[in-house]
């Protein structure tokens, strides 16, 4: 509203006040920092899902191992006895062996999976290559946009 007399000027109506260029900054400078952050929390959710898979898989390699010691320990002593005392049949060792080999197919098969899991973890790289560019766009020096090849 102007005071009676005093013409409105055009330009002054038109060029934004100091307080509205910071609210504008602030708005803009605030929704640049939620989307960066909406991004990376994506990346992040899915290579976080894939390291807890493979860790969970590297867990059960740990495990399983234990069934393989035992195993073949249980093969051990068993080799042991037939070969100290002939009463014990020599089957039983064959036995806890090729078990020993299962568990040992098992646990190579899990550590292969937990491996490949664990290496499909990633940075954020989308988003560490954005946050990289918003110093620059402050100051007003935007990346040009990439123009396609005519090779």
């Amino acid at each position: 509203m102007s005071e009676p007399g005093v013409p409105a000027s055009p330009e002054a109506s038109q060029e934004p006040t100091i307080g509205q260029l910071v609210a504008d900054a602030s708005r803009d400078l605030s929704t640049v920092v939620r989307t960066e952050i909406a991004l990376a929390k994506s990346e992040v959710k899915v290579s976080a899902k894939s390291g807890a898979v493979g860790a969970g898989f590297l867990a059960a390699v740990a495990v399983l191992m234990l069934f393989v010691i035992t195993m073949l320990s249980m093969a051990g002593g068993f080799f042991l006895a037939w070969v100290f005392d002939h009463d014990v049949s020599i089957a039983f060792t064959w036995g806890f062996l090729i078990m020993t080999g299962i568990w040992l197919l098992v646990v190579v098969i899990c550590a292969l999976i937990g491996i490949r899991m664990v290496k499909k973890v990633r940075a954020p790289e989308r988003t560490i290559a954005t946050v990289k560019e918003i110093p620059g766009a402050l100051k007003g020096q935007g990346q040009p946009a990439a123009t396609p090849s005519t090779d």
